[in-house]
């Protein structure tokens, strides 16, 4: 189940995404916002199904009005251990979602953390945002196998692959300009700055480690 998520970052108008990022919101079955990330809907183009937050940033009079449309309301006490992000994901995995793309993630509240949580392991999980489309890779999986993501976009697109808390091991790629066959990346160094897409569906493979995938679109 593909779930679209709606943080309180930065997020440009559905034109703009669909111009870099053709097919983004394919197959959304709901749409969670996390609390300030509302405001993301009218210019998405996507009602919102349900919304959890403290509030703060959206304001009593805005969650009263989703309320008055009939969405799906929680409010959460302000007094928290998690982000309102981190709750939005809660959510999003209590509703069954296998992939979730996130829009709103940059620019505004941090998102790391919030990707970094056991529950997420083998989802596919995007943060979408007009200049690049990111995704943390996580190796192995529990009966040990590598994990594997496709890439689609257009050739031309640049992909740099960024290892995570430390070296990650067993990385090959298919259909980039520069091809890597179960070699490490090392942390800290800058090999996997900058790849370029020659297809339109690119691959990653990981046997061991974090590794972030940041894809920069061709047509900025």
């Amino acid at each position: 189940m593909h779930l679209l998520l709606l943080a309180d970052g930065d997020a440009p108008d559905r034109s703009v995404l669909d111009t870099v990022w053709p097919g983004w919101d394919d197959d959304v079955a709901r749409v969670i916002a996390a609390d300030g990330g509302a405001r993301h809907a009218a210019g998405l183009g996507r009602p919102i199904d349900h919304w959890v937050g403290d509030g703060d940033s959206l304001g009593p009079s805005g969650v009263a009005a989703l309320q008055a449309e009939g969405i799906r309301v929680d409010l959460a006490s302000t007094d928290k251990d998690a982000s309102d992000t981190e709750l939005a994901l809660d959510a999003a995995i209590v509703a069954g979602a296998t992939r979730i793309t996130v829009v709103g993630a940059l620019g505004g509240q941090r998102l790391d953390h919030a990707l970094a949580i056991p529950e997420l392991a083998g989802r596919d999980v995007r943060l979408v945002a007009a200049a690049a489309r990111i995704r943390l890779i996580a190796a192995p999986v529990a009966d040990g196998r590598p994990v594997a993501v496709e890439l689609d976009g257009r050739v031309g697109d640049l992909v740099s692959l960024f290892p995570v808390d430390g070296d990650v091991e067993g990385i090959t790629t298919r259909d980039l300009r520069y091809p890597l066959r179960a070699e490490t990346l090392a942390l800290g160094r800058a090999r996997g700055l900058s790849n370029v897409r020659t297809a339109a569906s690119a691959g990653v493979s990981v046997s061991r480690g974090r590794l972030l995938v940041v894809e920069t679109p061709a047509t900025i």
